[in-house]
């Protein structure tokens, strides 16, 4: 018997791609580049509203689950590695952090918060880079408000559907060079193809910005060149250089967390129909 056609439906998995405010700044496709095909979970989340890995996962549980419903086939697209892990893997069932403690935590300068972390959670303290702010501070908070280590906590995790689904992964990993020389032109283009505007919609809203669509890459270097008067040329290089250090961070996460089964596509010369094909052939 012929196997029978199935339709596709693409799921966003980028956390910048999900704020309906970010279409320029995040890339997100348009109506054309979609093709006609059902995208779901792009810019759907107001910026006014976090939207956390686990709000992101609950929802795409939910969208997988009416695709397999449906008879059709969820494709998961998008560079944010944590969201993916956090639907597959589940998360831990952490207890909210007591303010006062994570007030404190907060607050201290990364190399004492390091030395803390060493003595009272050794494990966690021996895998981070001493200079990791933020996975440092998270630790330690964790560990001082619960009493119990992060990395006993995660062991604890629950939810995800790794078990439950049939994975056909793949992830790319072209040329380095190739990427940042992407990253140094995709700015220009973007403050040319309305990230000004867009930026300037977000500040009219006085969202705070302690919001990740406040922080993500663009927005910061265009509201100084919007309210500081920064040259173009000051942010097109300012922003080049964050979506460059953003992609080195991609690659970091892909190369060490990615399971060491799942296909890599090593050349941006591939040809990606073919590999897709492939994958959806199964």
């Amino acid at each position: 018997m012929a196997k029978q056609d199935r339709t596709a439906v693409v799921i966003n998995a980028d956390s910048a791609q999900v704020y309906g405010d970010l279409q320029v700044l995040s890339a997100r496709p348009t109506e054309e580049e979609m093709g006609g095909i059902e995208h779901r979970l792009f810019g759907s989340w107001d910026g006014a509203s976090a939207c956390s890995a686990a709000d992101w996962a609950a929802q795409a549980k939910a969208e997988i689950a009416e695709c397999h419903g449906a008879g059709s086939v969820p494709i998961l697209v998008g560079g944010t590695g944590m969201y993916l892990k956090i639907l597959i893997e589940g998360i831990a069932p952490i207890p909210a952090i007591a303010p006062e403690i994570r007030e404190v935590v907060r607050a201290m300068e990364t190399q004492t918060a390091y030395a803390a972390l060493m003595i009272e959670d050794p494990v966690r303290a021996a895998d981070l880079n001493p200079g990791d702010t933020q996975r440092i501070a998270r630790a330690l908070e964790v560990k001082r408000s619960t009493g119990v280590t992060l990395g006993d906590w995660q062991q604890a995790k629950t939810g995800g559907i790794g078990e439950e689904v049939t994975l056909y992964p793949l992830v790319m990993m072209p040329q380095r060079q190739w990427v940042y020389d992407r990253c140094d032109t995709r700015f220009a283009h973007m403050l040319d193809g309305g990230a000004v505007e867009e930026v300037e919609a977000l500040l009219e809203r006085g969202l705070s910005l302690d919001l990740p669509v406040m922080r993500a890459i663009g927005v910061p270097e265009i509201t100084l060149m919007i309210r500081d008067g920064v040259s173009r040329d000051e942010t097109i290089a300012a922003g080049a250089q964050a979506t460059r250090q953003y992609a080195k961070r991609q690659f970091t996460w892909l190369r060490n967390q990615s399971p060491d089964d799942w296909p890599q596509i090593q050349s941006e010369n591939i040809e990606i129909d073919d590999v897709f094909a492939s994958l959806l052939q199964h």
